[in-house]
């Protein structure tokens, strides 16, 4: 994809957002996993070992068919016309980001917050976290907002603007399946330990190399906004493997050493208690204003991600030259 193209679809975002109105194509690819997963139960033993096999097939299918349609449309709307192919390019490359969803979302809790609401904070983290909201105290609600924005820098920004940028529209749509299939499946729960691990292990490797990427952006956006670019590049170091997942710590212990606050730690998840390390030192709480400073935080990791691919293509351009 250009860097024309794609930055046309990144600024999109930051205007538009997701309106709830417009189809969206990861709605279809849910929809989609949804009737695999049961057509695939249906033709495989209903044993670990059939699971797992069926979840293989699963993991393989769901990205195959996503990429197949979208070269699909991509193919006819540019054979229709040079500038509809272009302008559906555009389109679908808006609606992989989730920049301003993030932001839109994330602020809903802080508004609450701000507003002394913590049953409206809760009801809003409810809708942007999987763990139990309803007995979060204030400084709870504001540290799940805080820390789903700063891992999702990396899954609804920066991992599908580097697909993009690599393998254009069918890379950035072949990124959101993987990411859709994962937070759909990818539960280490009775249902899906066995049929979704295929699904989550191709998380864990396609999100590899965007999460430490975008942790580094991270920090070099801290410096840029005024954050503690030495505490987030410090704690990144010393905690970005305290998760369960090999990525996701990679973004929130970047964001925690910026912010100068503590992350994770324990969590109810359907009424369970899972405990889990800690990220971050307990300088001082997180507060409601974190959660802003953590979307400026997203925001300027975008932009500088934005910066280092078309260094990148520009480098090449010239290299080619000679």
């Amino acid at each position: 994809m250009s860097i024309t193209l794609l930055v046309l679809g990144f600024l999109l975002d930051l205007i538009f957002g997701d309106p709830h109105w417009m189809p969206h194509p990861v709605r279809a690819i849910g929809w989609l996993i949804g009737a695999m997963e049961k057509a695939l139960r249906r033709v495989f033993p209903k044993t670990p070992q059939g699971e797992r096999l069926a979840g293989a097939f699963f993991a393989v299918l769901v990205p195959a068919l996503s990429v197949a349609v979208v070269m699909g449309l991509l193919a006819g709307a540019h054979r229709l016309s040079p500038f509809l192919g272009a302008g559906v390019e555009i389109l679908l490359c808006y609606q992989i980001f989730a920049t301003k969803a993030l932001k839109t979302e994330s602020m809903k809790v802080c508004d609450r917050l701000e507003a002394d609401d913590l049953p409206g904070a809760r009801k809003a983290v409810s809708m942007i976290v999987g763990r139990d909201t309803e007995n979060l105290t204030e400084t709870q609600v504001a540290k799940a907002a805080v820390e789903t924005v700063a891992e999702n820098t990396s899954d609804g920004v920066i991992a599908p603007m580097l697909f993009l940028a690599i393998a254009g529209v069918p890379g950035g749509i072949f990124y959101k399946a993987v990411n859709t299939m994962d937070s759909m499946v990818g539960y280490k729960n009775d249902r899906y330990l066995n049929f979704g691990r295929w699904a989550a292990k191709l998380d864990d490797l396609v999100n590899w190399i965007p999460s430490r990427f975008a942790a580094l952006m991270m920090i070099v956006g801290a410096k840029a906004i005024g954050l503690d670019a030495a505490g987030a590049w410090r704690i990144f170091r010393r905690d970005r493997f305290c998760h369960a997942s090999p990525n996701s710590a990679q973004t929130e212990s970047a964001c925690a050493g910026a912010l100068g606050v503590q992350l994770a730690g324990n969590a109810y998840y359907f009424g369970k208690l899972y405990e889990k390390p800690t990220i971050g030192d307990p300088l001082r709480p997180v507060e409601p204003e974190d959660i802003s400073l953590t979307c400026d935080l997203m925001y300027a990791a975008a932009i500088f991600s934005l910066l280092f691919i078309g260094a990148v293509r520009l480098a090449i351009h010239f290299l080619q030259l000679f």
